[in-house]
């Protein structure tokens, strides 16, 4: 039984990021909306209460249960959780005193606290909080202050019990991972065991046990997720494991063959499912985005039903699904508002009569990473970047030819093989910070070239020209959810737009995005 520590979430914006800092401890840690609490069983170390948008004085502020939770499991309350447990138990939070944005001292004011041990007086830690708790319970005592706030941090006597009201999860609090060390390791007395190595041995063992001697059905896309997906469930079932992977007509240049002829040789049963000329027909004269992404999903899942339905007797429809996307589909309100719709193959399990099996649901997008090269997965493919599902149909803006995706394909070749040959060295990957970077490829997050639908004035020798315009676009992340454009080499930069310009014939301008996430996103449509 794997050893954890459960979240509750109360809306705040960067609760995986808790998260994130427990797994990077070797903790083992699951999400919950704070409203739908699991069964805490034996292997629940310490309970966290995350922050929230709201004021626990508003009427409609979250409420969680804690009875049986407070004073049996180490509790730890963060910003807006700190003040729930004050208020919730005796004590009295205040909009009047002192509010606090940004950054602010912390004075430790009790140094032999647990979770203070090891942290430095007087380091930097990150406030967010318009509330302040005025008063604390009867019986708390206060571990740490700020110039501004007495009760920064407290602690409930005679209880494992403790609250911060700054966030240790975010970066800019100087010892966050320290305090969550001390939290996690000390007071919850976890292991810190939980590595991509156990997770592998573990998952394979599980997977064994569920799907026994069941034939499996995996929709490979090329990339980081799938892949992964692929080789825990063939060392699991072996050849019970077919995989298709669709070729929409709206790959990169040569991805199909290219991608087809790495997993030949990992030994996976893969069946290339060409659809291209079916989905490029459907797609003729459509400029909404919307409506492309709406025509590849439902393209997709009518080709992979063709070709999975001649596969007998399969019981199993296997997904990639990572557990950002477990999170967001039991948020604390619900799926959030579509921003864009993803193709996948959610219809098909009821039309099929297929069980879901999905083992990378408990895994962060850089932890995948890692359990593929325990797996021993070659880095060109766990090294890749993320790629949009409608594929290049949403890098070509307006309507989709074939014409204009023969340029596209140019352009993006030129860069994406510019970026891996542009050497670096010394810089984390953006793809996993405990790997070193030797290109610029594996520096960035996402990179790619986007057709835009207009043309502009050139010339080329003694001609004008009238041709379009290519917008590179390359974007940092930690996980997709916000990014920042890339400060890409000047030398590189004038390299690749000449090479672009001189070798793809209707191409005569190059222009590089400098919008970050917000507002913008990383994709154009």
């Amino acid at each position: 039984m794997t050893e954890k520590i459960i979240i509750l979430d109360f809306g705040s914006q960067v609760t995986q990021l808790i998260g994130r800092r427990l797994r990077e401890l070797n903790v083992y840690c699951e999400i919950y909306p704070f409203n739908k609490i699991p069964a805490l069983d034996g292997s629940v170390k310490g309970i966290i209460l995350s922050g929230s948008p709201f004021s626990v004085r508003d009427a409609n502020a979250p409420q969680a249960d804690l009875e049986g939770i407070k004073g049996r499991f180490p509790l730890l309350g963060i910003c807006y959780g700190a003040q729930y447990l004050a208020y919730r138990y005796g004590g009295e939070v205040d909009a009047s005193i002192a509010r606090e944005y940004g950054r602010a001292m912390l004075d430790i004011t009790k140094p032999d606290s647990p979770l203070l041990k090891g942290v430095f007086s007087h380091s930097q830690v990150w406030m967010s909080h318009g509330d302040t708790i005025a008063r604390l319970p009867e019986n708390a005592e206060v571990i740490a202050s700020t110039a501004d706030v007495t009760n920064a941090a407290y602690h409930i006597k005679g209880e494992d019990t403790y609250a911060v009201q700054f966030h240790p999860e975010v970066y800019h609090t100087a010892e966050g991972s320290r305090i969550l060390a001390n939290f996690a390791l000390g007071i919850c007395g976890c292991k810190g065991d939980w590595t991509p190595a156990s997770f592998v041995d573990t998952t394979i063992a599980e997977l064994k046990e569920k799907l026994g001697n069941d034939k499996v059905i995996l929709g490979l896309s090329g990339g980081v997720d799938s892949t992964v997906a692929a080789v825990l469930l063939n060392k699991a079932v072996g050849h019970n494991l077919t995989c298709i992977f669709v070729n929409n007509g709206l790959l990169r240049k040569n991805e199909f063959e290219d991608v087809m002829a790495s997993y030949k040789d990992m030994g996976l049963n893969v069946i290339g499912a060409d659809a291209s000329e079916a989905f490029l027909e459907e797609l003729a004269g459509v400029t909404e985005p919307e409506k492309k992404r709406k025509i590849i999903g439902r393209l997709f899942v009518e080709t992979f039903d063709s070709y999975a339905r001649k596969i007998e007797n399969a019981r199993w429809l296997a997904q990639g699904t990572i557990y950002p996307d477990v999170i967001e589909s039991a948020s604390v309100n619900g799926p959030s508002s579509t921003i864009k719709s993803h193709h996948n193959v959610g219809g098909l399990p009821e039309k099929m009569n297929l069980k879901i099996v999905e083992p990378l649901r408990s895994l962060f997008k850089d932890e995948v990473r890692r359990v593929g090269r325990a797996l021993g997965i070659k880095d060109e493919l766990i090294g890749r970047h993320p790629f949009p599902g409608p594929s290049l149909a949403i890098r070509i803006l307006g309507e989709i030819t074939k014409e204009k995706l023969a340029i596209l394909r140019e352009a993006d070749d030129i860069y994406i093989r510019g970026l891996r040959e542009y050497k670096i060295d010394g810089v984390p990957s953006a793809s996993d910070p405990t790997v070193t970077a030797h290109n610029l490829y594996d520096s960035i997050w996402q990179a790619g070239a986007i057709l835009l639908p207009v043309k502009s004035v050139g010339v080329m020798g003694d001609e004008r020209t009238y041709e379009y315009t290519i917008a590179l676009r390359a974007v940092i992340s930690t996980d997709g959810m916000t990014a920042d454009w890339v400060h890409l080499p000047y030398d590189f930069m004038a390299k690749v737009s000449n090479d672009i310009i001189n070798k793809v014939r209707g191409v005569n301008r190059v222009v590089y995005d400098i919008s970050s996430k917000p507002p913008a996103t990383i994709e154009w449509e």
